[in-house]
């Protein structure tokens, strides 16, 4: 898939589609005017954007996601460690932890996470 981005706003109404996918564009609509202070033709230039970039589909009236938020936020950390630290998870790690300490639950829960990749 190709590379995807989301600006600022377009993260919010992404977080709101992938939150009440499936939806109708009218109930979009009423949710973007309500969360976002956006009118109709607002919603549906955000909308044709994100579908032609993949994201969502709109279908007969009817928004679906095509990818899923945490498929779309799982794609962006592997680019921010590609283009960031070579691809290289240990040194984002180190980078990370740097000046971010770690408490013994999310320690735990890494070592589970590594432990749980060991296995296959």
């Amino acid at each position: 898939m190709n590379e995807i981005r989301l600006g600022n706003i377009e993260s919010k109404f992404a977080d709101i589609v992938w939150a009440h996918a499936p939806l109708s564009t009218s109930e979009l609509v009423k949710l973007c005017e309500s969360e976002l202070g956006w009118k109709r033709t607002t919603t549906y230039t955000v909308l044709k954007r994100l579908s032609d970039r993949g994201i969502f589909k709109n279908d007969n009236r009817t928004v679906t996601a095509l990818i899923s938020k945490e498929e779309f936020y799982s794609m962006q950390s592997e680019r921010v460690v590609k283009d960031s630290f070579g691809g290289s998870l240990p040194a984002f790690v180190a980078a990370f932890t740097a000046r971010q300490y770690l408490n013994e639950r999310e320690i735990e829960e890494i070592r589970r996470i590594i432990d749980n990749m060991k296995r296959g």
